[in-house]
């Protein structure tokens, strides 16, 4: 049963309110808060001068700020604090504060849990944005009010309550997001789970524990989404309260979608044909099955044909960049994981040219080169990974007895250059890091941009 959101008003009013992170989703949050009569303190580690524009607007609007290196030192005396997903629930300040009774919870945890709407939630390893925005492209064909946010669109719950009863919002949800959720979306997909984010979870049944929030709280009316090849994901069908459907690329699935003889099926009937998809690869494939089950419900098999036959992609997802001298160049700066690079080189119908490393989330490289291999013509690596990749192709390498060219680039210009002076015509290069952005950029859409500007810039 929806809460309804006077419930929230009523409650947040006059409260003393902190917000830990100044980010893209808290800045809207922090004006509303401030709109709905709450006192604010807004908590960051950057200074006031990087902060700039907004910290003014908010010392205007009363908004307390504390920033700088110790600006966690002190949570005591709030009624409520509303967290980064980046931090973890058990912070010390935080475990603090919520032992003296404070109210700890985030943006999209109260968004889900006040939502009027119906909520489409996806989470999972790789292939989240694409499958969210395919969801909410086919929500949209359909002719429903569609929203979309969590990781990608905007922040919701300032918008709250523009959102009706008739409208569908679809939610993009990373592990941060869910691992202090004690509320479910509606509909739950999970695309499939693999080793990730192992710098900031303490291991992977942390990690795994976090992505079952995303229908643990579900009724019986729910659906929970899986990918009945991946053993992970399947295996949590078991503790699903409410309606299962699955997805494969292998197997016939009366009571799901599934691809056979070149076509992509939904509750047995033909959506389209693999020829007529515009984005590359089995793994694109399997995102649009995906939400064909999470909409098939709501929808009619015409609109996802529709989305299916002319969606060609989300930027810096196997985005096709340039042509140079012959050779191709593709922006896969998403792929912040080996199973996410691994699904994309295998998507080119020959070996490529791939830039990979950057920074360390503590996730195994050995599953790239053992799957990888046979992809590759010409490795380039880049940041802080280099080294440890490198000693992981080399000792396949050693063992198969085979040879490929390994290239250790000095910084993330070089690695492109090199690039380009390695290939030949009819050569893919393709930047797709198997590893997060960190010890270079700001994030992986910072990385994706600069490697365009420099592919854009060639002779």
């Amino acid at each position: 049963m929806k809460k309804d959101f006077n419930e929230f008003k009523e409650f947040i009013k006059g409260k003393s309110v902190g917000v830990v992170g100044i980010g893209v989703s808290n800045i809207p949050l922090i004006h509303f808060l401030v709109k709905l009569k709450a006192s604010v303190t807004a908590f960051d580690r950057k200074s006031y001068s990087l902060l700039g524009q907004v910290a003014t607007e908010f010392e205007k609007n009363g908004v307390k700020l504390i920033l700088g290196d110790d600006y966690l030192d002190d949570l005591a005396g709030f009624d409520v604090i509303f967290k980064t997903p980046s931090i973890r629930i058990d912070n010390p300040a935080l475990l603090k504060a919520k032992e003296a009774g404070t109210y700890i919870t985030s943006e999209m945890e109260e968004f889900i849990k006040y939502c009027p709407a119906k909520t489409f939630g996806v989470t999972g390893s790789d292939g989240k944005t694409t499958t969210t925005t395919i969801i909410y492209n086919i929500l949209k064909k359909e002719g429903y009010k569609t929203w979309v946010g969590g990781n990608i669109g905007t922040p919701l719950f300032a918008n709250i309550e523009e959102i009706s009863s008739d409208d569908k919002v679809v939610l993009e949800l990373s592990s941060f997001q869910l691992m202090t959720m004690n509320v479910s979306t509606d509909v739950a997909v999970v695309t499939n789970l693999s080793p990730n984010h192992l710098d900031i979870h303490k291991d992977m049944e942390e990690y795994i524990d976090a992505k079952k929030n995303i229908f643990k709280y579900q009724s019986k009316d729910g659906l929970i989404v899986l990918n009945r090849d991946n053993a992970l994901t399947y295996k949590l069908r078991q503790q699903a309260k409410g309606k299962v459907r699955c997805f494969s690329l292998i197997k016939k699935l009366e009571d799901g979608a599934y691809f056979q003889n070149n076509e992509l099926f939904i509750m047995n009937k033909v959506v389209c044909n693999r020829d007529e998809i515009k984005l590359k690869g089995m793994h694109n494939v399997g995102n649009m099955l995906t939400a064909f089950c999470a909409t098939q419900d709501e929808v009619s098999v015409a609109s996802m044909r529709e989305v299916a036959t002319t969606f060609t992609g989300v930027p810096h997802r196997g985005e096709f960049v340039r042509e140079v001298d012959g050779v191709k160049y593709y922006n896969d700066s998403i792929a912040s994981s080996p199973t996410r690079t691994i699904a994309s080189i295998k998507a080119f119908e020959k070996p490529v040219i791939l830039i990979a490393g950057g920074y360390d989330k503590q996730i195994p490289f050995e599953p790239l080169a053992e799957e990888g291999y046979l992809n590759i013509k010409i490795l380039i690596l880049v940041g802080t990974t280099k080294y440890k990749i490198k000693e992981v192709f080399e000792s396949l390498l050693k063992e198969k007895k085979i040879s490929l060219e390994i290239i250790l680039a000095e910084d993330f210009n070089e690695a492109i250059y090199k690039a380009k002076e390695v290939s030949r015509p009819g050569d893919i290069v393709t930047l797709s890091p198997a590893c997060a952005s960190f010890d270079m950029f700001e994030n992986f859409e910072v990385r994706g941009n600069k490697f365009k500007e420099i592919v854009m810039e060639l002779q």
